[in-house]
């Protein structure tokens, strides 16, 4: 404590009521300006009003998070197709890797009670099948995991690549990515030009580690990209699900947020390889166009 304190018995100056009074030149400019108390305030019209419904948060568009539309990112897309396929509830809000605490998108927030004041765990993409199928109103089907590990190795690396390719290194694309990834986050013209060195550095560095090579070929990727594709319409055959399953799954979710993206229009895509080769096959498109149908109407 201070030495210098005042005591108790100190005189205080004339009209002083203590120590929170005001001093005397402050308080004359109140009186010319007095103080007022503005309400708070309102959140931004994308973020959630009321917590009695999930909410996801993904790669999209103000606008289109607002009309409840596809995202824009496969992985996000196959997360958010899946949900609805199980008859999950939710919302999508725009959002991005920085914003979750695994570091990636998709995430979800579990609807909450109004009057708790304890935050929903945030549920990350690893454990979205599980809360589909103690939430969701329809039984999705699910298929072997000896059956899967093949497939699944297609969209992961041939398709994948292709799809890295086409979006983040396809100059005639720059245009796209900028729209979808670039120019959302800054107007500052050196920081859209860092941000676009690292996303192509990023696309390019996992495409190296899927191909184990440093050399980056786009032919041979699209070339990897239609056999797989074509493996996948061999397979689907004349059924309208993957591995003859009653209802779509998981994995009906994951082809299609490839097939859906490359044929979407709204994207206007420049260069159009990627989309063309999915166009070959009529029975993925009918399958793309199946799902949008069940879920987007």
């Amino acid at each position: 404590m201070s030495s210098k304190t005042p005591s108790a018995s100190s005189p205080k100056p004339p009209g002083a009521s203590g120590w929170l009074a005001i001093p005397a030149p402050l308080a004359r400019l109140f009186k010319r300006f007095p103080l007022l108390t503005y309400p708070p305030n309102e959140l931004p019209i994308r973020s959630p009003r009321a917590r009695d419904i999930a909410t996801l948060y993904v790669f999209i568009s103000d606008q289109d998070a607002l009309n409840g539309l596809p995202s824009f990112n496969p992985s996000c897309l196959k997360w958010q197709t899946f949900l609805k396929l199980a008859g999950v509830g939710f919302r999508v809000i725009p959002s991005n890797n920085h914003a979750s605490p695994s570091g990636a998108l998709p995430f979800l927030i579990p609807p909450s009670s109004p009057n708790s004041f304890v935050a929903s765990r945030p549920i990350p993409s690893t454990k979205l099948e599980q809360y589909a199928t103690e939430h969701g109103t329809r039984k999705l089907s699910e298929i072997s995991s000896l059956k899967l590990e093949a497939y699944e190795a297609l969209l992961d690396h041939r398709i994948r690549n292709a799809w890295l390719y086409s979006l983040y290194l396809s100059r005639p694309n720059s245009a796209l990515l900028s729209r979808l990834y670039i120019t959302p986050v800054s107007a500052s013209h050196v920081v859209k030009t860092t941000i676009l060195y690292q996303l192509r550095h990023a696309a390019e560095a996992e495409i190296s580690r899927s191909i184990g090579t440093l050399v980056v070929n786009s032919e041979r990727l699209y070339d990897g990209a239609r056999e797989a594709f074509e493996a996948l319409s061999t397979m689907l055959g004349s059924g309208d699900w993957f591995f003859e399953t009653p209802e779509p799954s998981l994995f009906d979710a994951a082809v299609f947020s490839y097939t859906h993206l490359s044929l979407d229009q709204g994207l206007k895509w420049e260069d159009r390889r990627l989309t063309e080769i999915v166009g070959e096959f009529s029975n993925l498109v009918e399958h793309r166009n199946r799902i949008l149908q069940r879920c987007w109407g």
